[in-house]
């Protein structure tokens, strides 16, 4: 029997602007997304996909993937996404390019789980792993 050892999935997290004016149809149109468009995030392998607006139009954003290069790759290559994209792109301010391409990603500084791990000499369970 072989041993796969567990991958820890990526962790991504960026940042783009809404327009202010257009925020209220900005929620509107995530009120829900579209069944195909959440089917073809879940396909490229995203998951844990959460969006988080501050006042001003501040829009952060999260998700988990294994593969963060083959996940844009698929969406990028989705006719569903791309219809998606461009109808969200006027949406967005100082944005050169798609939304999903063109944002500001952040850099993780702390995760619980990682550093519970390494204070202990073990690693993350999954357990840890998804309570982040």
């Amino acid at each position: 029997m072989t041993n796969t050892p567990t991958r820890t999935p990526a962790r991504v997290c960026f940042e783009l602007r809404i327009d202010p004016a257009r925020i209220d149809d900005y929620i509107a149109r995530h009120t829900p997304v579209r069944a195909e468009m959440l089917a073809e995030i879940a396909a490229a392998g995203r998951r844990n996909y959460s969006l988080f607006l501050a006042p001003g139009g501040r829009l952060i954003g999260y998700y988990e993937t294994d593969d963060d290069d083959a996940a844009q790759a698929y969406l990028a290559a989705s006719p569903i996404a791309a219809a998606w994209k461009a109808e969200m792109a006027p949406f967005f301010v100082g944005l050169d390019g798609r939304p999903d391409q063109a944002a500001t990603p952040l850099t993780e500084i702390f995760h619980l789980a990682d550093q519970l791990a390494a204070s202990t000499g073990g690693s993350a369970s999954d357990d840890e792993r998804d309570a982040s």
